[in-house]
């Protein structure tokens, strides 16, 4: 028997040790952090943030302090609350030694307000995007974008998370009581050195597959223990992590209700024992619980046979996403307070026709393989797009404005890529050939493609026009993005 099948005969996984529930009761944890609320300040009727990147020491191990970077804190940002109407004004100051950006994750704003690579924020600069929020609500994040050092910046901690609030946000009483029954999930794998430090890129492995860790951070909290006090919790669910896909469920097989996908509410509840997310991808769920009776938000191994799982050669360098890990303890207090019924109908969503669309592009992912692959830091070419690696001189495609386009992204290679276009949500209209399934049946802007799949999506270049500043498209691996698999478009 091998040390693996050996271990998880035992009950153990390379992600650690599967407790009994009285085992991990008895397990010291810690209350999960929620970041704090930021709603801005009015002036002169526009709403502005002020936003520090900074540099910091966060003791995640105890008796160990870890250099981080973060966002008016040591470690990750507030949660900025925007509202659909607001002419808003947000103000990025960069303490750093180094470059770096702030892109708005989801967002739809003109393209010199983005936060791509192209708007670099020097070191003591500072850099001031401001425009009006016109999108429905929804779970958004923002983290930074700087070319080829995005994953390395990220993975030290500049990343929050954005809750955009519409006219209909309180329309179904669903759980909004930030930090009570309303709850961000910022969920990241790390990998810490000896003294306490991240262990970002050891290999050419990590940039190959991407960075994996084996340590759970939520909300930048380890071993995170939550306490309701209400009998349903809203969980705003963010993959941040910079490669790793979680298969979200519960310890106790229980099933909760899927409300929302990237960008807002989804038409019904979708009721599920278990959800997949990919890296940047986010979903809103709503869990019900009982007094006293607690148990544990996980993270499975990717269903057997899955078609997002690694392949051939690739899946001999790294098993990727095979690993079960505990994310959150939940222990309900004695007496909650009764939440309202989930309504039947959640939202409206204006779908659009394949007919409206006025071309498909056509794109293929695609990795280097062999003994040149995956040069660690080198900012190479390792990951191509239509074959061809990111180059800021470059503008791939010429969009025309308030125009309906289809995509078509087919991956040529052993493993999953998440694939995200900046600009606008879009809708996936088939996967494989095939209508997509419920949980991805809203409203998008990063879709999962396995090894060979084909996908296609629709959606609306509207509202904005640059010709001079170009929008982002790429695999939100990190790592990927940061040697080559990203290119540009402009809106015209």
């Amino acid at each position: 028997m091998s040390r693996r099948n050996f271990l998880k005969s035992l009950g153990v996984s390379t992600g650690g040790l599967l407790l009994s529930p009285t085992m991990r009761a008895a397990q010291a944890r810690n209350p999960l952090q929620i970041p704090e609320r930021y709603d801005g300040t009015v002036i002169d009727s526009r709403v502005t943030y002020s936003l520090r990147a900074q540099t910091g020491l966060t003791e995640f191990i105890p008796g160990l302090k870890t250099p981080t970077l973060g966002i008016n804190r040591s470690y990750l940002g507030p949660t900025l609350i925007l509202k659909r109407g607001d002419d808003v004004e947000l103000n990025v100051n960069n303490s750093l030694a180094e470059k770096t950006t702030l892109h708005w994750h989801g967002l739809h704003v003109p393209a010199n307000a983005d936060g791509g690579p192209a708007q670099i924020i020097e070191p003591g600069g500072s850099w001031s995007p401001r425009f009006t929020v016109d999108q429905v609500a929804g779970t958004f994040w923002y983290h930074s974008h700087l070319l080829h050092k995005t994953g390395e910046q990220v993975y030290h901690g500049l990343t929050g998370m954005i809750i955009l609030q519409d006219e209909f946000t309180n329309r179904h009483s669903l759980p909004s009581d930030y930090g009570v029954d309303d709850i961000p999930l910022i969920v990241q794998d790390r990998r810490f050195n000896s003294d306490g430090s991240f262990g970002y890129i050891r290999s050419h492995r990590d940039v190959m597959t991407g960075l994996f860790g084996d340590r759970i951070l939520v909300n930048g909290t380890v071993d995170a223990v939550f306490r309701p006090k209400t009998s349903r919790v809203r969980f705003r669910l963010l993959n941040a992590a910079n490669a790793r896909t979680f298969t979200f469920a519960f310890d106790d097989g229980r099933a909760f209700s899927q409300v929302a996908t990237d960008g807002g509410l989804i038409e019904k509840p979708l009721e599920c024992t278990s959800l997949i997310l990919a890296p940047s991808e986010r979903a809103e769920i709503i869990v019900e619980f009982n007094a006293s009776e607690a148990c544990t938000l996980i993270s499975l191994p990717l269903p057997a046979g899955s078609q997002f799982a690694t392949r051939g050669m690739m899946a001999r360098m790294h098993s990727g996403n095979d690993e079960r890990f505990d994310l959150l303890r939940i222990e309900p207090a004695a007496t909650l307070q009764r939440s309202p019924e989930i309504p039947a109908v959640l939202a409206e969503i204006p779908w659009l026709k394949p007919s409206d669309a006025v071309t498909t592009r056509k794109l293929t992912l695609s990795m280097a393989m062999g003994m040149g692959m995956g040069r660690a830091g080198s900012g190479g070419g390792n990951f191509f797009i239509n074959g061809e690696a990111m180059d800021m001189e470059v503008v791939n495609y010429r969009v025309k404005k308030n125009t309906v386009e289809i995509w078509e992204i087919t991956n040529d290679s052993m493993m999953m890529h998440p694939f995200h276009i900046h600009h606008s949500q879009f809708q996936i209209l088939e996967r494989n050939g095939k209508p997509p399934k419920a949980d991805e049946n809203g409203l998008k802007d990063t879709v999962k493609i396995g090894p060979g799949e084909t996908i296609r999506f629709i959606m609306r270049f509207e509202n904005y026009a640059d010709p001079n500043t170009a929008y982002m498209y790429h695999c939100h691996i990190l790592e990927h993005e940061d040697n080559g698999m990203m290119g540009q478009f402009t809106v015209e």
